[in-house]
């Protein structure tokens, strides 16, 4: 399974490329906003800084300006992905870009019925949001289930990217289920290390170490 770094931090994402934990990122308006900087300076940074796909969203409604807007982002880069909504005018600026050879993220998929449209659209990824799923008390993971279950059926090449990760759990259940893609938070990303008996499990053999005098 892939990871994707769901920031705009500069930073945060040459950190984790590191750690060889980054296959690409995704932004949006909001982590652009949050970054405070100007948005195609830090997407070109960004593609500039991974070799992986990089996620970055149209503003336009409306499929023709959508359609306009997308070219422009794909020029900055030769890994930019063009974001689009997943409405019927975003479906249609979709197909624009398949047909040209644009890769796309078709974003905002809260149904399976909605990844199937995407799919025969021609997007490269789609992104179901698991996290807002679950806010409304809506089994997210099911959902994931359900398109990995739809794409398989008909060998779509779309790639299934899980987004709205909140935490560990989220990323374990997608793996499970099959996701091609999770999206998370670096803070997200960094938690998956964690455990309390590797903690444990260290402390103790650094006290047995020191008290041997053992040393490298």
């Amino acid at each position: 399974m892939k990871f994707f770094a769901d920031t705009a931090d500069v930073a945060a994402i040459g950190e984790l490329d590191a750690l060889g934990l980054v296959d690409g990122v995704t932004t949006n308006p909001s982590l652009v906003k949050k970054s405070g900087r100007d948005f195609r300076e830090v997407i070109t940074e960004i593609c500039g800084l991974i070799d992986g796909p990089v996620s970055a969203e149209v503003l336009a409604v409306e499929a023709e300006t959508m359609i306009s807007e997308g070219r422009k982002l794909a020029a900055i880069a030769d890994n930019v992905v063009v974001k689009l909504p997943l409405t019927l005018d975003g479906l249609k600026a979709c197909r624009t870009f398949s047909n040209e050879g644009i890769a796309t993220n078709v974003t905002l998929c809260f149904s399976a019925n909605q990844a199937l449209l995407a799919a025969k659209a021609g997007a490269t990824y789609i992104s179901p949001f698991i996290g807002r799923l679950d806010d409304i008390n809506v089994d997210g993971i099911q959902l994931i289930e359900q398109i990995r279950t739809v794409y398989d059926n008909y060998a779509f090449k779309t790639e299934l990217l899980a987004a709205s990760i909140r935490n560990p759990l989220h990323v374990q259940s997608c793996a499970l289920v099959g996701a091609d893609v999770v999206t998370a938070p670096p803070s997200v990303i960094k938690t998956l290390a964690n455990h309390v008996l590797t903690d444990k499990g260290l402390a103790t053999f650094l006290a047995d170490a020191k008290s041997a005098k053992i040393s490298v």
